[in-house]
C-alpha cells in the first residue's frame, strides 16, 4: 500500500495526460497557423514615399467620378500600408492611429472594397482594439457575407478572447467560435486545418459527436494525418471509449506511425492495464525519438508494473540522466532497489529524491521502510512518528486521501514499534486506528491481536478479540477470529462450538469451515479438519479462495508428516498463484527442514523474501535454506535480519543456535536455545509442535555437558599444614 501521490504516484479513468496537454496545445498551434495563413494572403505594402514614386503622372488619364474614388481609394489604401508597417513591423505605435485613419478614408472612398473592410478589421484586432476589429469584421460580412478572411479573422478573435472572461463569457466566445468555423468549413471545405479547429472546439464545448464528424472529415481528406488521428483518440478517451482510442490509433499504417501516435497508444493500453502492448508501443515510441524522457518515464511505470524490474531500474536511471531534478525518478528506482535488497542504494536514491520534493510524503514514506528493512528502527521511528504528527487532526476531520494516509503512517509505526518488541506502544498505536472505525479499526483488532500473541500474552489477545466482538456483534469475522483465538489457548471445543453457531447454509459458511479445519488441526483431529476443508472447498470459486484451501490442507499434510500429499497440494497452489509469497515460503521451508530439493526450496524462499522483504519468517526460512546447504555466512545474515525484525520467535532463535554450535560458538549457541525454550514454554498449546520442548531442552542439556568440559579446570592451592 502507498500513500497518496504528491505527483501522480500515479493512473485513473481521466483522459491521459499526453492527450489533454495535446488538446490544449493544438488550439493554440491551431490559432497561429489561422494567422500565419491569414498573412500570407496579405502582400507586403510599399511605404509612402516609395508609393508615390512609383506613381506615374504625366499618364494619368483623365477622372472619371468612379475612376477618381478608386484612386482615392487605392491612394489612401497605400498611405495606410505604410502607416501600418511601422506601426506594427517599425517600432513605432503612435503610427497606428494614422494608419486607422487612411484605412478609414479609403472605406469611404471605396465602401464596396472587398479587401479594404478587411484589412481595417485586422489592424483593428492587430493593435489590441477587439471591439472595434469585432465591428469591421460584422461590417465586412454584412456586405461580403461569404468573405473566407473576415469569417477567419472573426474566429480567430474568439478565439483569442476565450479565457479572458468569465465562465458564461466563454461560453459564448465559444458558440460565436463554432459559428465562424462551422461558416469557415463550408466554404472550405477542403482545408484539413479547418476541420481539425472545428473539431477540437466541438470538442471543448462537450459535443462529441459533432467533434467526432469534423474529424472524421479531416481524415478523410488525408487518411495518414498524426494530427487527425491523435484527435480522433482524445474524444474517444473522453468518453471513456478506450478500446475505440486504441482501434483509431493502430488504425494508422506502420510506415506513418510517429512517436506520438505510438506514445499515445501506449497510455490508451495503460489505461485499460494492458501492461504488456502498453510496453511494446513505449518501447516504438522510443525507437522513433531516442531522447523523450517522457516516453521513457512512462516505458519505465509500465515495466515495473509488469514485473520486468531489472529493465525498469534501467529506464529510471536513463531518465535520471537526462534529467538529475526528477524526484518521481529517483523514488521509483529506490522502491526497485529496496524490494531487491539493494538498500544502501535506495537510501541515497531516496536522498536525491527528498530535496527536489520536500513535501513528497511518498519519498519519506519510502525512506522509513528502508530504515527498516535495514534494522535502523530508531530512524524509522523518527521519519513515521513526524509523518503522523503532520497526519494527525485533533478534530478527527478526515478527507479519505487524509485518512489512508493517516492510518497508512499509524499502522507501520506500530509494525515497528512491534518488531522492537515496543508492545504497549505498538497497542497504543493500533488503538488510533481503532478509533478511525470501520475497516481501519477491523485490521487493528486483528493487528492487536497479533502483537500481544508475538509477546506471548494470550490473554490479552483474547481479551481484545472479546472486546471487537462486544462492540460488533455482527461481525462473522471477528466472532471466528476469536473461536481460532480460543483454540489456540487449548480450548478447542470452546472455538469448535463458537464457529458452529454462524454456519447458515450461506456462501459464508465457507469461511467458518476454513477457521473449523484450523481449530481441529490445533487439535490435531486430522480427520476433521480434512472434512471441514473439503466443504470449504465445495464453497471456493476464486483462484484465491482456492489457493487458501490447497495452503492449508498442504499445512494438514505436512504436520502428519505426509510429505508427498504436501508436496502435490503445493505444487497445485503454485500452479494457480506463481507469486504467493506465503505458499513459496511455507513450501520452501518445509523442503528445507527435511533436506529435500534444497536449491528449489532456496530459490522459492528468495522469491518470497523479494515480494514481502519485512516478512521475518521469509528471513528466518532463507537462512534455514542457506543453513543446510552449508551456506553458513549468509545463513547468519539472514537468521541474525529474522531475529531483529521478531524477539520473539523460538524457531528463529533455535535456528540460530543451531548456526552456532555448527561453526563452532557452543556458548553462543546455548543461549539461544535457552531462549528458545524459554519461548516455547510460553508459547500457547495450538501453535507448538509435540515433543518441541523436551527435543530441545535434550540440545540444551547437550551442550552445557560439552562447554563443562571445555571448562578449564579450576585453580588448585597448595593447603599449609601444621
Amino acid at each position: 500500500m502507498n500513500p497518496t501521490r504528491s505527483s501522480a504516484p500515479h493512473p485513473s479513468a481521466a483522459a491521459p495526460s499526453h492527450l489533454l496537454a495535446f488538446a490544449s496545445s493544438v488550439l493554440i498551434g491551431a490559432l497561429l497557423c489561422a494567422g500565419a495563413a491569414s498573412a500570407q494572403t496579405r502582400h507586403t505594402p510599399a511605404t509612402p514615399a516609395r508609393a508615390a514614386a512609383a506613381t506615374p503622372v504625366a499618364s494619368t488619364p483623365a477622372k472619371t467620378p468612379a475612376s477618381s474614388s478608386t484612386a482615392d481609394a487605392y491612394y489612401h489604401s497605400m498611405l495606410a500600408h505604410g502607416y501600418e508597417e511601422q506601426a506594427l513591423s517599425g517600432g513605432q505605435p503612435e503610427f497606428a492611429g494614422k494608419a486607422i485613419e487612411e484605412y478609414q478614408a479609403a472605406l469611404a472612398a471605396d465602401p464596396e472594397s472587398p479587401t479594404l473592410g478587411n484589412q481595417l478589421a485586422e489592424l483593428y484586432f492587430r493593435t489590441g482594439r477587439v471591439k472595434d476589429a469585432i465591428e469591421a469584421a460584422q461590417a465586412h460580412i454584412a456586405r461580403d457575407p461569404n468573405s473566407l478572411d473576415a469569417h477567419k479573422l472573426l474566429g480567430r478573435i474568439y478565439l483569442r478572447s476565450l479565457g479572458d472572461g468569465s465562465s458564461t463569457g466563454n461560453s459564448q466566445m465559444l458558440q460565436l467560435a463554432i459559428a465562424e468555423y462551422t461558416k469557415i468549413v463550408a466554404l472550405e471545405p477542403g482545408s484539413i486545418e479547418d476541420h481539425l479547429l472545428l473539431g477540437q472546439l466541438y470538442s471543448f464545448a462537450k459535443d462529441a459527436p459533432h467533434a467526432q464528424e469534423q474529424f472524421a472529415a479531416a481524415q478523410k481528406i488525408d487518411p495518414h494525418s498524426e494530427e487527425v488521428v491523435l484527435n480522433m483518440a482524445r474524444i474517444d478517451t473522453e468518453q471513456n471509449n478506450i478500446r475505440g482510442a486504441i482501434q483509431v490509433l493502430s488504425s494508422l499504417p506502420e510506415a506513418d506511425q510517429t512517436a506520438k501516435t505510438e506514445y499515445a497508444l501506449g497510455a490508451s493500453y495503460d489505461q485499460v492495464k494492458e501492461t504488456k502492448h502498453a510496453i511494446t508501443a513505449y518501447q516504438k515510441s522510443l525507437s522513433l525519438e531516442e531522447d523523450n524522457l517522457d516516453v521513457e518515464r512512462a516505458l519505465a511505470d509500465a515495466l515495473h508494473r509488469d514485473g520486468q524490474d531489472k529493465a525498469a531500474l534501467a529506464a529510471y536511471n536513463d531518465v535520471i540522466d537526462g534529467d538529475p531534478t526528477d524526484a518521481s525518478a529517483y523514488l521509483h528506482a529506490a522502491e526497485i532497489e529496496r524490494t531487491e535488497g539493494r538498500l544502501d542504494e535506495a537510501l541515497a536514491n531516496l536522498k536525491k529524491a527528498a530535496p527536489l520534493a520536500s513535501d513528497s510524503l511518498e519519498i519519506r514514506y519510502n525512506e522509513a521502510l528502508v530504515y527498516d528493512q535495514l534494522g535502523s528502527y530508531g530512524e524509522a521511528e523518527r521519519l513515521l512518528t513526524k509523518m503522523v504528527a503532520d497526519a494527525e487532526h485533533s478534530t478527527g476531520d478526515y478527507s479519505p486521501a487524509e485518512k489512508n494516509n493517516y492510518a497508512l503512517f499509524v499502522e507501520h509505526l506500530a509494525g515497528v514499534y512491534q518488531e522492537e518488541g515496543k508492545t504497549d506502544d505498538a497497542i497504543a498505536n493500533y488503538n488510533k486506528l481503532i478509533a478511525l472505525g470501520g475497516d481501519f479499526a477491523l485490521g487493528a483488532y486483528a493487528a492487536e491481536v497479533d502483537t500481544y500473541r508475538e509477546a506471548h500474552q494470550y490473554d490479552k489477545a483474547t481479551g481484545t478479540l472479546q472486546q471487537a466482538v462486544a462492540k460488533n456483534p455482527k461481525n462473522r469475522s471477528l466472532k471466528l477470529a476469536l473461536a481460532l483465538q480460543l483454540s489456540s489457548t487449548g480450548k478447542y471445543d470452546d472455538g469448535i462450538n463458537l464457529a458452529k453457531t454462524l454456519l447458515n447454509n450461506s456462501p459464508q459458511d465457507r469461511e467458518v469451515y476454513l477457521t473449523l479445519s484450523q481449530i481441529q488441526m490445533h487439535a490435531r483431529k486430522w480427520k476433521d479438519a480434512g472434512e471441514s476443508l473439503d466443504k470449504a472447498d465445495q464453497q471456493s470459486t476464486s483462484n484465491e479462495q482456492k489457493v487458501a484451501v490447497l495452503l492449508q490442507r498442504a499445512v494438514i499434510e505436512d504436520r502428519q508428516k505426509h510429505n508427498d500429499a504436501a508436496d502435490a497440494d503445493y505444487n497445485k497452489a503454485l500452479a494457480i498463484d506463481p507469486n504467493n509469497s506465503l505458499v513459496l515460503n511455507n513450501y520452501g521451508y518445509m523442503l528445507a527442514d527435511r533436506g529435500a530439493r534444497l536449491n528449489d526450496a532456496l530459490a522459492m524462499i528468495q522469491k518470497a523474501v523479494k515480494l514481502d522483504p519485512q516478512n521475518y519468517a521469509n528471513l528466518d526460512s532463507l537462512g534455514w535454506a542457506y543453513f543446510k546447504l552449508g551456506q553458513y555466512a549468509l545463513a547468519e545474515n539472514n537468521l541474525l535480519r529474522a531475529s531483529q525484525r521478531s524477539t520473539q520467535d523460538p524457531t528463529v532463535h533455535e535456528h540460530l543456535g543451531d548456526l552456532y554450535e555448527k561453526t563452532n560458538r557452543l556458548k553462543q549457541a546455548a543461549s539461544q536455545w535457552e531462549e528458545s525454550l524459554r519461548l516455547y514454554s510460553k508459547t500457547d498449546p495450538g501453535d507448538a509442535e509435540p515433543g518441541e520442548g523436551p527435543r530441545l531442552q535434550k540440545k540444551l542439556d547437550t551442550a552445557r555437558v560439552k562447554l563443562a568440559k571445555e571448562m578449564p579446570p579450576p585453580a588448585q592451592t597448595d593447603k599449609q599444614h601444621p
